[in-house]
């Protein structure tokens, strides 16, 4: 820098100061962006949190229900889903820096012989390492999850069902050749640990090697009564739906529930700014072991965006009626929690605070549209032979419904004009002379990606 005079720089350095003992407040573009979101009924509660060395700061609005409940604060307490396998990477590096597994051991070592033996190629076996940086060769699912409840879909799914796929799967490539992202992994990890520690179950794993080191009070699988009661109510689109339950030893990947002021105590913690008995155990979460695509690396559980001077540390997660999200900046030493009793989330919420250059989502507010003038638009557009979009009426609106995935409501922003509130994502329809529908634009990731009607 040129020739900065002395004035000047004693003013940025006092400014500097200054903001540090106050922190970073959480901005105004944010909440703005936070109660329209709630307002115009894309999700019915967020609760937003900025971790940083002055403490931290909440911004809450909407209620734990959308008939009313109680507004939402820092203690409601949420489902966190994927989160959770944070909780569980910490677990396995607490372990393995008390000499209890080795982050390189098979994972077969942590089950029983008589009963699984682990899918291995070419000699190379399944690490718990290779777990935890999602590169076991293990599919994000497995084939024998199907759940008869849709609303509540891994209640039934048990140990033997898992050691049944497992001792069925052939691996489709080596162990650590390629990242893929697998809740089966992570499930399989949890259970291995609380195998090998003794332990009851996965809760009373994370218990004892995580929750209470760092003093979370609010953060269980299994909800006393005065948590429940503070439970906010999970909604997708405008129904309130089920609680997510799991089998007590397959929690890992997302069996979880907690608030943004415990999560607010794990990231002060992940970024060293409050320390604990688990100091060691987060540093060696955080070394980053592997790359996870273009962009994105991956230590044990955290994934990693960006490179170089601008990286943050993140995990998000979701269940059926909620979205959650944690991240942090190691070099300003940042974090921040938003959680969601919606399935409508708010990364980019998240990342916004961490990094303005990030945009948040536009909030597009619904328009009314007499109900017969949509079924124009129902039929079923095809991208491909395999793969199209399928846009049905759904009593006095519209839902599409792409090949292979769940329905969502669309909303009208204009004539010929939708969007979706659970994605960033709109679509345009198209007429041809006479004004008939012909085809839609789907526009997502700053793609517009072109569907004719099917005849």
């Amino acid at each position: 820098m040129k020739k900065i005079g002395g004035l000047m720089l004693c003013l940025v350095v006092v400014a500097v100061g200054a903001a540090r003992a106050q922190g970073i407040p959480i901005p105004d573009d944010v909440k703005a962006n936070v109660r329209a979101r709630v307002d115009n009924g894309w999700s019915v509660g967020y609760v937003v949190g900025v971790v940083d060395a002055a403490g931290t700061r909440y911004f809450s609005y909407g209620t734990t229900t959308r008939s009313g409940g109680q507004p939402v604060t820092e203690r409601t307490v949420y489902e966190i889903g994927s989160i959770t396998k944070i909780f569980t990477a910490v677990a396995l590096a607490d372990m393995a820096i008390k000499g209890e597994v080795g982050l390189d051991d098979p994972v077969q070592r942590c089950l029983p012989s008589d009963s699984v033996h682990m899918p291995s190629r070419d000699g190379k076996e399944i690490t718990l390492r290779l777990l935890s940086g999602q590169r076991s060769g293990l599919p994000r699912m497995p084939s024998n999850f199907t759940p008869p409840d849709m609303s509540n879909p891994y209640v039934g799914y048990s140990p033997s069902l898992m050691y049944q796929f497992l001792n069925g799967y052939a691996l489709p490539r080596d162990p650590g050749a390629s990242y893929e992202y697998s809740n089966l992994g992570v499930t399989l990890l949890g259970f291995a640990l609380a195998r090998r520690a003794g332990a009851r179950s996965y809760e009373d794993l994370v218990l004892a090697r995580v929750i209470r080191p760092l003093g979370l009070g609010d953060t269980r699988v299994t909800l006393t009564p005065e948590l429940r009661a503070r439970l906010a109510h999970g909604h997708a689109g405008e129904q309130e739906v089920a609680n997510w339950d799991f089998d007590p030893m397959l929690g890992g990947a997302g069996a979880l529930r907690s608030t943004a002021a415990d999560l607010a105590k794990l990231l002060a913690a992940a970024m060293g700014l409050a320390h604990t008995p688990l100091d060691s155990a987060f540093r060696l979460t955080e070394a980053i072991e592997y790359d996870a695509g273009a962009t994105m690396q991956i230590g044990l559980g955290w994934h990693v965006a960006g490179r170089d001077t601008a990286m943050i540390w993140w995990h998000n997660g979701g269940t059926g009626g909620y979205h959650s999200f944690i991240g942090f900046d190691p070099r300003r030493k940042v974090g921040v929690v938003v959680l969601s009793n919606s399935t409508q989330g708010g990364d980019d919420v998240g990342y916004h605070i961490l990094n303005p250059a990030m945009p948040m989502m536009t909030v597009r507010v619904a328009i009314a549209m007499p109900a017969e003038s949509l079924d124009a638009y129902v039929g079923t557009y095809q991208f491909a032979p395999t793969f199209g979009i399928t846009i049905r009426r759904n009593g006095t609106g519209l839902e599409a419904q792409a090949t292979g995935q769940g329905a969502n409501p669309i909303y009208p922003s204009a004539r010929d004009e939708f969007f979706f509130k659970v994605v960033e994502a709109q679509i345009s329809f198209q007429r041809d002379s006479t004004g008939r529908v012909t085809r839609l634009v789907l526009h997502q990731g700053g793609r517009d990606l072109p569907a004719p009607r099917s005849p």
